[in-house]
Parts: C-alpha cells; structure tokens; sequence
C-alpha cells in the first residue's frame, strides 16, 4: 500500500517560508542495505521533510526500498520498514543507496545492477555514508568525484584500486552525489533544497535542523591531526602525518628528522612526551589499526593485509596483531568472512 505523501510528509509546523506551488515536487527513492547508517539515513531525509513543513507543501516525495523488500537492520540494531522491493522509480527520481558497516557485503550484485540501470536511464545516483562501495560496483564511480566514510577509505581502495575518493563532506560531480555520511548528509541535502527552491527556504531548514551554518563540500571529514591528538608542536603532527600516508613504505626518520630541521634523538624525545611511545611504536600502531580495518572490511588474504600495512613477515604481524587485539589476524578474517 502506498503512502499518502502529502498527508505524511508535510505535517504542520508554526515557522513558515512562502515557496511558489509546486506543480511537480522533487521526487528520491532511497535504498537501504543491510547494517545501513541509521544517522546517514535520518540526516538526509529529515531536510526533505523540514522543508516540505516549512512551505506547507509536498516540495519533496519519497520512497524507501530494499533488495527484498523486507525491513533492514541497521548498523544500531534498529529494524526499518520500506515501501517496498526494488523496482522501477519515477522517470525523475533522484536515487541514493544508504549503506553502513560491512558495505562491500552488503552491496549485492542485483543492487548495483539496479543502480547500473538507473544511471543509464538518466537519473541521479547519489550514495550515503558507504553507499560509494554499491556506487563502484555498478562502475559508475570512473572519472568521478565522490567521497565516503573516512574510516572505510583505506578499505575501499584497496578493493577499488582504480578509483580514488576523497576525503571531504559531500561531492556533487554531474549526477553522480555522494555524502560521507553522518551530518555530512544534512550538508548535502540541503544544498540540494537551495539547488530547488533557493537560499532562503535552504537557510531556513539549516536553522530547523540546529546544524549551524551550511559548511562546504571540501572541508575535510576529520579535524587536523593537531586539534585530534591535542597536539601543536609542527614537527611532531608533520611526522605523523607522514607516518599515515606512508603506512605500507615506512618513513626514514632521520632523513624526515633532517628535512625538518631537527636531530631524530628531538623526534623521540617529542613522541615519549607528547604520545608516551617511540616513534615505531606509534608507526606500528597505525599499522594495526589499518590492517584491522582491511581484515574486516575486505577479503584480502592475511599475507597481502600485512604487507601492504608494513610488515616483512606474515608471522611478525600475526604476533603483533594478537597482542593488540587479542585474535589473530586470520581468526578474525574468517570471522568476518561467516558472518
């Protein structure tokens, strides 16, 4: 059964902004899969529904679909209910995959075959926190700019070695749409009401939703590497930036040392007061977290994970990775590959 859109989606609110009436609203179809980011999800459509309640009118329709049909679990243990399976959408219908944890799973090839004959159909493909993973799938991604989830692009490219996201808010590139999830979504979705119906409508649902002020598609996902580690000395942040952009190939501390202009006795001395380790022991550090986000974010073999995060020998990185995280790296490999 279908909703009444209308009756559903533009409930009454006391703020009011005057919008010329719509003869055709501005129609999405959203499709979740499984263990999508419930927060992604809410951050989109709640924009849609803001500002249809904002000019008293269905500005915005939408539908909620998934493979089957059935409900979706996402990543919060919460079920959700759609409208339906996928199937054909409205001639001009914006379409967005909503996806979370686990995204190279959950993005079944009936979906991205789905997405694939949008795309040719001429319509809007957009992608919302890990929705890029179903997005690449379909091949839609090539030449394109786009973004998702920080903590999944190191994943991603290494199962997508030929596309390279980048790590901003939103993208918007021709019809291809995509948000890093999170509040990044509101980010997006409300440009696309000022795209629609203008500034003062867009601005007025910025201040419904408390977000703020509208921030740029560019601004980077994460906060710099001093204000996330507490840390201001400029010889210690360009060192670990260093470090996590080079994880696989390794740094010469002594020649980074030099180039900075200080001895690599000062850069110890720098980590063992600001981050309490040596320098290897933070290098190595961030090389488990990389390797355990690949373990279980993609299928690569144990070898190759700990190869490319850095590591000489399979067996240096197994011990290692069991001290940290009390498994090993294969027990918990098979783990992710059952489930």
């Amino acid at each position: 059964m279908e909703r009444d859109m209308t009756a559903n989606f533009v409930p009454k609110g006391v703020a009011h902004v005057p919008v010329p009436q719509v003869v055709e609203p501005v129609r999405m179809t959203f499709v979740l899969l499984p263990n999508f980011s419930l927060i992604a999800f809410s951050s989109a459509i709640e924009p849609l529904r803001i500002a249809n309640q904002l000019a008293g009118q269905a500005l915005f329709e939408w539908d909620v679909l998934s493979e089957g049909g059935e409900a979706v679990g996402c990543s919060n243990g919460l079920k959700v209910q759609v409208d339906g399976p996928l199937r054909e959408t409205k001639q001009k219908a914006m379409v967005f995959v909503c996806a979370g944890v686990e995204p190279e799973k959950s993005a079944s090839r009936r979906v991205a075959d789905w997405l694939r004959q949008q795309w040719r159909q001429g319509r809007t493909v957009g992608g919302l926190c890990t929705g890029a993973y179903a997005l690449a799938k379909a091949g839609i991604l090539e030449g394109r700019r786009f973004t998702l989830h920080w903590e999944n692009l190191p994943p991603f490219v290494e199962t997508f070695g030929h596309l390279q996201p980048l790590e901003q808010l939103y993208c918007i590139d021709g019809r291809i749409l995509t948000a890093a999830g999170g509040a990044a979504a509101t980010d997006l979705f409300i440009e696309i009401v000022a795209r629609n119906y203008g500034d003062r409508l867009a601005d007025a649902v910025l201040k419904m939703c408390l977000h703020g002020q509208q921030r740029p598609a560019d601004l980077r996902q994460r906060m710099s590497l001093s204000s996330t580690l507490g840390i201001r000395n400029p010889v210690l942040v360009e060192v670990i930036r260093q470090f996590e952009e080079n994880l696989e190939a390794g740094v010469d501390i002594g020649a980074l040392a030099t180039e900075l202009g200080v001895s690599r006795r000062q850069v110890e001395r720098l980590f063992q007061r600001y981050v309490g380790m040596s320098p290897k022991q933070y290098l190595n550090g961030l090389r488990l977290e990389r390797a355990r986000a690949l373990l279980t974010e993609t299928d690569l073999p144990v070898a190759d994970v700990a190869y490319g995060c850095g590591f000489n020998a399979t067996n240096t990185f197994t011990k290692a990775f069991r001290q940290r995280y009390g498994v090993s790296p294969r027990r918990l490999s098979n783990r992710h590959a059952a489930t």
